[in-house]
């Protein structure tokens, strides 16, 4: 099926050059577009500021517009553009207590200054009711550039049996990336997060463990702007593809078969007041490495709540609940002696509360916590990453207060410049299942403690 993609992967080069990517992205959109004038966004489309679209000021999280634009395949709006846009992310961080090694080849063990990616986006309508999220990032750590976030969609406004509908299709590479709530994984908080701070060993598959190494489509309706539900499947794409697109084939989960895909939403809109109810999941199977047959199969299944206030003027308030169980049946794994036994659970909870003053000010308080059953040999002891008690669990909180000058409707340079602040310090109570030595090597939890101050730009 790959074959009638418009442009062939196959003849893309093993490790692309982000000059590379940019001009076959940017000579795709032009393939699409019925305009040749180089205007960058959504917000050049649809002629609304960028803080129209997002909860407050510019980012992942979603108002009832944004979702609504979403929805209807990223189509609206009258004014035919190039739908060209581009990100920078620089950073610094710290950790209380510096690392044993550095965290990656031309980085210090702490302190670390980052151009964390610069991205290229085909971001608006392709042409009819076709529309488009491809992203595509050079990383400032990795010094390499790969396709990212893709979500290709069509939708239509109908009414079926006196009911409102919009049906869609998503074409994506990373279940949740097509999701219109900042509650699921791809689009949760924290927004941005340092790449060379510690992070804990164990996170069910569908927060990050399939991004970018899988290609599907799902179908989606909405009915009466009140009932999302969504179904559809995965593919796990070839070492051959992975490395097309610049991803490195030995860090790929190697899915086999299709993967189930589900999600189900209820919401409900009063004034200024938003709330959402919902069910997500996936069931994967993996081939760990050096295994020929034995596969580990993983089945999550989430729950999420989205809270929203906004007066369109000075306050505006979010709250993001999500909860994921995953069942692990690790056979290839426990072949291969990388486990212990053969079934094993982990469990992620997460909540978000954030407040927004003229969509300029924001502070955030986001809590997280992840339990999950023993196994000293799928979390054995090791520095810094390593659990001395056999233990995935890992629980904290972050703080976060940011300063978004630009994306109002206002703004000078609207709708060409936007930005974002933050000043970001993430505090762990509890990290790979131990407070003080919880590597086996003296490290503590709260030597994780990371600072994280990051310029946002999007243009």
């Amino acid at each position: 099926m790959f074959n009638n993609l418009p442009i062939s992967l196959r003849s893309l080069p093993q490790r692309p050059s982000l000059l590379g990517v940019v001009c076959c992205v940017a000579f795709a959109a032009m393939l699409f577009s019925h305009s040749t004038k180089a205007l960058p966004s959504y917000a050049e489309q649809t002629g609304q500021a960028c803080g129209a679209c997002h909860a407050i000021g510019f980012g992942p999280a979603l108002s009832s517009y944004g979702r609504q634009f979403k929805l209807n395949g990223y189509t609206w709006g009258e004014n035919r553009t190039l739908p060209l846009a581009s990100m920078i992310v620089s950073s610094f961080d710290s950790t209380d207590r510096a690392l044993p090694e550095k965290p990656a080849e031309h980085f210090s063990n702490n302190g670390n200054g980052v151009l964390d990616e610069v991205s290229l986006f085909v971001a608006g309508r392709l042409f009819g009711n076709v529309g488009s999220f491809a992203q595509v990032t050079y990383s400032g750590v990795d010094r390499k550039t790969a396709w990212d976030n893709v979500d290709i969609r069509w939708a239509r406004p109908m009414q079926l049996a006196g009911r409102s509908v919009v049906l869609g299709v998503s074409v994506n590479n990373s279940p949740t990336t097509q999701d219109l709530w900042s509650s699921t994984p791809v689009w949760g908080f924290p927004y941005a997060a340092s790449e060379l701070a510690p992070s804990p060993a164990a996170s069910p598959l569908i927060v990050d463990g399939l991004a970018q190494n899988v290609l599907g489509s799902t179908v989606y309706a909405m009915v009466n702007d009140t009932v999302y539900v969504e179904l559809g499947a995965y593919k796990g794409l070839s070492d051959r593809w992975l490395s097309n697109v610049g991803v490195d084939p030995e860090e790929s989960p190697h899915a086999q078969g299709l993967i189930p895909y589900w999600r189900a939403v209820v919401q409900h809109q009063a004034g200024a007041n938003y709330i959402s109810g919902g069910i997500f999941g996936l069931s994967s199977r993996v081939l760990p490495e050096g295994s020929a047959s034995q596969t580990d199969r993983y089945t999550d299944l989430g729950f999420d709540s989205v809270y929203q206030y906004d007066d369109g003027q000075k306050h505006a308030v979010t709250v993001n609940l999500a909860y994921i169980h995953e069942q692990r049946r690790l056979q290839g794994s426990f072949e291969q002696g990388a486990a212990y036994a053969t079934g094993n659970h982990l469990n992620s909870e997460r909540a978000e509360i954030a407040y927004g003053y003229r969509r300029t000010w924001i502070g955030s308080l986001g809590l997280f916590n992840t339990t999950g059953g023993r196994d000293m040999t799928l979390f054995a002891s090791d520095p810094v990453e390593g659990s001395a008690t056999g233990s995935p669990e890992s629980r904290g909180y972050t703080l976060l207060f940011e300063f978004v000058p630009f994306g109002k409707i206002n703004s000078p340079l609207r709708p060409y410049a936007n930005a974002r602040f933050g000043l970001q310090y993430t505090i762990y109570d509890r990290f790979n299942g131990g407070s003080s030595n919880y590597d086996g090597f003296g490290r503590s939890a709260s030597d994780n403690n990371t600072l994280f101050i990051y310029t946002w730009l999007a243009l």
